[in-house]
């Protein structure tokens, strides 16, 4: 749990970013908003229908739905999926108590606004599978609990759903932490909560193999009997080394840190607990204005805004950290389209994939990082202790061959007891595209204002720029995209898991590494990303390209490490 002085720090920066939403917009934005905080998950058809209900009359424009799915009130959790943090969402819901909205909406809005949701969803449910149900049951009690004659049913289903934990054991684990998520954003209207959250606190402590001080208690909600004592397995039961699953769960609760938990398959990989930590950075857009007067020009303005992402840090001993950045899953269309400048037959047929989520490096590898982890016992093969060409602890890792990377990934697991890994291809370009469909994170063009490529070459109606000859510090251009991944166009080429194949027929579609076959090379594998020494159409989120895996001191190759699932 936080402390109340970080608690205090997050109701102030939520209260925070509200004002300046609607003062980057019009005091009307703040009732959509207010109105559109009740649901867990928003997507553009409901913010639609609650604007379409409530707001006709207000003066609220329809540019305020995507205003507001695009500001920092909200985060994409999903394809066209989007939440609040649960300090928004409390702060609007909130606001509807308010003498200003009760002389203007009535004392019954926040209710009226729980009603249509139930209705929202009702239908939701009768029109989709079974396997999103658990998904609606959440946006259901969001409604419920708001509304007089269902808060008791909604706490009855929410102690059952916990009950109904006691038996799974570990397989329970990750949907008992999306139910303490849940009991805390209701807290406020629960008349049960005491029980709730005691019981689940209890039920966690027990999962990890520990007798809680309560074990003995039991908790009555609504005739529903809370209580550890049901257990019929405890037994004998399995230590979670031994389990064969392969899960990485990120849940986004109300505190600012997060409990991740990874699983391999294979025995000699622990479970570890992950504390994730928001950070903030500053995320640049390029935007391209017409100019009038006697001749027309294009002029390029780089728009900066802050936004925020969840990681973690491995520490590799002597100073040397590494961060990781949690990458959500979600569906992408990988590829480029025909008619985008710098096209090439390679990066067709363009196709969907879906992802699952995973963590990435927030940098490329350094060379401080290579030599931590190429000081530490011997996997596979030997490595360099400094193989780079540009030399500096803060520079990426350059000069490693295909075969290095696996090593260095293969010693990292080892270390921290965690799987690291290359990315696959989709997972590579799908992280860098971060919800855009541009051909660059930035959008249409690229400027080595923000990239480190060959700027005597324009891309677009961009400029041209500077050409440094070398790799630049990771992160210095000071701006990462919506994921929180910087150095994704430029400055050093990065090793994928993939071999390479000369165009997307047959890829696959799940976001995994695509082996080789008969038809294909075995000694390429994938580069995605572009370096110093490329025209910035070789920089685009969708190029590819392909070097043999054995070849080292090549002074425009690196990588990054993406931990997760096998």
């Amino acid at each position: 749990m936080t402390s109340p002085l970080s608690e205090e720090l997050t109701e102030e920066i939520a209260k925070q970013q509200i004002e300046s939403f609607v003062a980057r917009f019009q005091p009307n934005y703040r009732y959509l908003a207010c109105h559109c905080a009740l649901p867990l998950v928003l997507t553009p058809e409901l913010v639609n229908y609650i604007r379409v209900q409530f707001l006709l009359n207000e003066e609220v424009p329809w540019i305020a739905e995507a205003d507001l799915l695009l500001s920092e009130l909200c985060r994409p959790v999903g394809y066209e999926l989007y939440a609040m943090t649960p300090a928004v969402r409390s702060n609007l819901l909130a606001q509807f108590e308010t003498p200003e909205f009760q002389h203007k909406f009535g004392t019954n809005r926040l209710k009226s606004v729980a009603q249509l949701l139930m209705d929202y969803v009702t239908y939701l449910i009768g029109t989709n599978p079974p396997s999103r149900q658990r998904e609606f049951q959440a946006q259901q009690w969001a409604a419920m609990v708001y509304l007089d004659q269902h808060r008791t049913k909604a706490e009855k289903q929410i102690a059952t759903a916990l009950q109904g934990l006691v038996n799974r054991g570990k397989n329970g684990q990750a949907e008992l932490a999306r139910l303490q998520r849940l009991i805390q954003e209701f807290r406020p209207q629960l008349s049960q909560y005491d029980s709730l959250i005691t019981f689940a606190q209890s039920l966690g402590i027990w999962l990890k193999d520990q007798i809680p001080l309560d074990a003995g208690e039991s908790y009555d909600v609504h005739g529903v009997n809370l209580s550890l004592n049901q257990v019929t397995q405890l037994e004998g039961f399995p230590p979670l080394q031994t389990f064969e699953c392969e899960v990485v769960t990120i849940g986004l609760g109300a505190e600012t840190e997060i409990n991740a938990r990874l699983f391999h398959s294979s025995a000699k990989w622990m479970s570890v607990d992950i504390v994730l930590e928001r950070f903030t950075f500053e995320v640049a857009t390029i935007e391209l204005k017409q100019t009038g007067g006697l001749r027309t020009e294009t002029e390029l303005i780089i728009n900066r805004h802050q936004h925020g992402a969840y990681g973690f840090t491995e520490d590799l001993g002597n100073g040397v950290e590494l961060e990781m950045v949690a990458i959500r899953e979600g569906s992408f269309m990988m590829g480029s389209p025909e008619t985008e400048e710098g096209h090439r037959d390679s990066e067709s047929p363009q196709h969907q994939v879906t992802v699952k989520s995973f963590f990435m490096g927030k940098y490329p590898v350094t060379q401080a990082q290579w030599q931590a982890v190429a000081a530490l016992p011997q996997v596979n093969r030997e490595l360099e202790p400094n193989p780079s060409y540009f030399k500096g602890e803060d520079r990426p890792v350059d000069g490693v061959c295909w075969y290095d990377a696996v090593e260095f990934c293969a010693r990292l697991s080892e270390y921290t007891k965690r799987l690291y890994r290359l990315p696959s291809e989709a997972e590579w370009e799908y992280a860098c595209r971060a919800g855009t469909t541009t051909p660059f994170h930035f959008g249409e063009t690229i400027t080595t204002d923000l990239a480190n490529y060959d700027g005597n070459y324009t891309y677009g109606s961009g400029p041209k720029g500077k050409y440094v000859q070398e790799t630049t510090p990771v992160g210095s251009f000071g701006v990462g995209n919506d994921f929180g991944l910087y150095d994704m166009h430029g400055n050093v080429w990065e090793w994928c898991a993939d071999h390479w194949h000369s165009n997307y027929k047959g890829a696959p579609t799940d976001g995994s590494a695509w082996p080789n076959n008969n038809d294909n090379d075995n000694n390429r594998r994938l580069l995605r990303g572009g370096s110093w020494d490329n025209y910035p159409e070789v920089c685009r989120s969708a190029s590819r390209y392909n070097y043999l895996s054995g070849i080292r001191h090549t002074y425009f190759i690196g990588f990054r490490v993406v931990c997760g699932w096998a």
